[in-house]
């Protein structure tokens, strides 16, 4: 059996109701779990961005993407490996404020994970730790283990390639000089 691999799958679209339902059924009929997701105007005017999370293997999720990518509603889909992206997850944690004061290292923690301070009261702290997944796993292992954590959420991953320019503009553009030949 193939190895499971973290892909980022990419979906963009216009904004319309009942979008997202579509394209979790398409994950749910391969028996795929998505990880995180995440939507988001894009940098095209009227163009949303979903960005998807999920393991699998190279086959499965080439054909999920095809899937996708069939769409009516679907304007380009397409996936990624982490080293073809850059990428970034948002953690929030709530500690005790007493136990974080006991535990007498606030600075130390505040430069060893890059972390700020959201809000500090006298009952709580809310810590923000923008990272990978295991950089803000670390985290939440760290202060769960010393401090202990009231809360903790994170965000679904947020990512852009490495090349210059989207794959989705290149492909507007691709149609706007056909469009735009055929006129002539």
């Amino acid at each position: 059996m193939e190895e499971r691999t973290l892909y980022t799958v990419t979906v963009f679209s216009e904004n319309h109701v009942g979008l997202l339902n579509q394209i979790t059924i398409i994950f749910n009929r391969r028996r795929l779990n998505i990880e995180t997701l995440s939507v988001s105007p894009s940098a095209i005017q009227g163009i949303h961005k979903f960005t998807i999370t999920v393991f699998s293997d190279r086959d499965t999720i080439e054909k999920v993407v095809k899937q996708i990518d069939k769409r009516v509603d679907i304007l380009k889909a397409y996936f990624n490996v982490d080293e073809e992206l850059v990428h970034q997850e948002i953690a929030l944690y709530k500690v005790s404020t007493d136990q974080l004061l006991k535990s007498g290292s606030v600075e130390e923690l505040i430069r060893k994970h890059n972390i700020r301070i959201l809000e500090m009261t006298e009952t709580c702290v809310v810590f923000e730790k923008t990272g990978h997944y295991a950089e803000n796993q670390q985290l939440f292992k760290e202060l769960s283990e010393t401090i202990g954590v009231l809360q903790f959420i994170r965000s679904g991953r947020v990512a852009i390639t490495k090349s210059k320019v989207e794959r989705l503009s290149d492909m507007l553009s691709a149609i706007e000089k056909k469009m735009h030949k055929n006129h002539e």
